[in-house]
């Protein structure tokens, strides 16, 4: 495959316009370590910038009708299409993500911002009956949606393009303007976003990109008071920290997870076994609602382990930009570092790793642990890496308990037969989406998605993230006038 052209020193985009940084850091590629580009390092000012940007560039979104955003959103849905195969070669080369993993993703963008076109016509408040109410007769009430100004959005690595496009996609579809700080591994798709956003016919100012330090450029979008919300996605820490400072801003946090999958004893084994180890392995488990924990019914745990094993020795370990790949580089020598130590760590105390356990180069390979205690890191933080357990138990009931057993809440699953059985667990999981008889690593992008605990606050899913993303004005009209 022909890699994707990357310019040799990126720029900062602000107000329209590719601005040369003062400071810049090189970007290597996970997989090769081989440096890819520079990526500037935006200082103090330059922030400033981008943001006095965002907000001058507020009074030419609010002049939009909600046809001429849909149709920005909709000339961007035809560039994305027409640069589809370099989307994706930019999101592998940056991500270390199989290409077939990173067309996927191109997918789900595309569809994305598609909702977001449909959404920006959609914008509608109600009527309010206002004589319901001693003294509200002969009065006509009704609300009606505001953007909120400038949004500050901040990105993780694992989906450059299309958890970037949650948030994007709902600020254009609200007439807000955008402040972009993407993830410093993965910026090379937020400027390529820029880019078709230009040409898509995005105002001056409207969105702005800068990479950088997330204590110089992140702090200061985060307490900024003319930045009006933050959403963010990331670790809980981090989070904890924006919900801290961000003061009375609104803010949305898609955190953590450790996501877990029941599987009962009426379960057919050969139908779940593949879509399994999908959910387990896929970007190397570095996916927020990534199948990190299994507890399998005790009548059919061997046969179980044995065919995920199976299956999991047959993903093709290599190159991203390999069409054949399953499973390549974690994002970060470091994030290797920690998996292999948390995986020593379960052996230590008892747990058994029957596949993988080692690293090649910065490739961990798929890893399988069995006998794994809640209270070891595999199982009670977020590995974000190719390690999945799987437990015994005996009852559904004993499954439940184990899987809210966790300081995280984002999704979860069940396979069962039993639908009395499926809407019990249903009601009992602590977790903001239950997948019947499927893992938890399933979104399509119309659909609401956040989590509760240390998961985050506030939904993603274009209608619900464009409500978070407007104001509500309540207008009243006195006809006893």
């Amino acid at each position: 495959m022909v890699q994707a052209k990357v310019e040799a020193e990126q720029k900062l985009f602000i107000n329209g316009e590719w601005r040369k940084a003062k400071e810049y850091t090189p970007l290597y590629s996970p997989y090769s370590r081989e440096e890819i580009s520079k990526i500037p390092m935006a200082s103090l000012q330059e922030t400033e910038d981008a943001i006095e940007a965002a907000v001058q560039a507020q009074a030419a979104m609010r002049k939009l009708t909600a046809y001429e955003r849909s149709e920005i959103l909709y000339n961007l849905v035809n560039l994305l299409k027409q640069n589809y195969d370099r989307a994706a070669e930019i999101i592998a080369l940056e991500a270390a993500k199989p290409i077939g993993t990173a067309k996927a993703e191109v997918d789900r963008t595309i569809q994305t911002y598609k909702f977001a076109a449909q959404e920006a016509g959609q914008l509608f408040g109600e009527t309010i009956p206002l004589d319901a109410a001693p003294g509200g007769q002969n009065r006509l009430g009704y609300t009606k949606l505001e953007p909120l100004g400038v949004i500050g959005a901040i990105t993780p690595f694992n989906f450059p393009m299309n958890l970037v496009a949650h948030k994007v996609g709902p600020a254009i579809a609200t007439g807000n303007t955008i402040v972009l700080k993407p993830a410093s591994q993965t910026p090379l798709s937020s400027f390529f976003l820029a880019e078709l956003l230009h040409e898509a016919g995005m105002p001056a100012g409207a969105l702005n990109v800068i990479t950088g330090s997330g204590r110089v450029v992140g702090d200061h979008i985060v307490t900024h008071e003319k930045v009006k919300m933050i959403t963010f996605t990331g670790s809980p820490e981090v989070g904890k920290q924006i919900r801290e400072r961000a003061g009375l801003k609104r803010v949305t946090l898609e955190l953590g997870s450790n996501s877990a999958v029941i599987v009962d004893k009426d379960t057919e084994i050969d139908r779940v076994i593949g879509r399994c180890v999908q959910g387990a392995f896929s970007f190397q488990g570095q996916v927020c609602i990534s199948l990190q924990r299994v507890y399998v019914h005790e009548n059919i745990y061997d046969a179980f382990v044995e065919k995920f094993i199976q299956e999991t020795n047959k993903l093709t370990i290599g190159d991203p930009l390999d069409e054949k790949t399953d499973v390549s580089a974690l994002i970060s020598k470091g994030d290797v570092d920690r998996a292999l130590a948390w995986i020593n760590e379960a052996k230590e105390q008892g747990a058994t790793v029957v596949t993988g356990g080692k690293a090649e180069g910065n490739i961990l390979l798929p890893t399988v642990i069995v006998n794994a205690s809640s209270q070891l890191k595999v199982s009670c933080q977020e590995v974000f890496a190719p390690i999945v357990v799987i437990n015994p138990v005996s009852s559904v009931e004993q499954a439940v308990e184990e899987v809210n057993d966790s300081r995280f809440g984002l999704q979860a699953g069940i396979y069962t037969r039993d639908i009395q059985k499926a809407m019990w667990v249903s009601d009992r999981l602590e977790v903001g989406g239950v997948m019947i008889n499927d893992i938890p690593t399933f979104r399509v992008d119309n659909m609401p998605y956040g989590g509760v605990k240390e998961s985050g606050t506030g939904r993603e899913g274009i209608k619900y993230a464009v409500r978070e993303m407007a104001e509500t004005k309540l207008v009243v009209v006195n006809n006893n006038y």
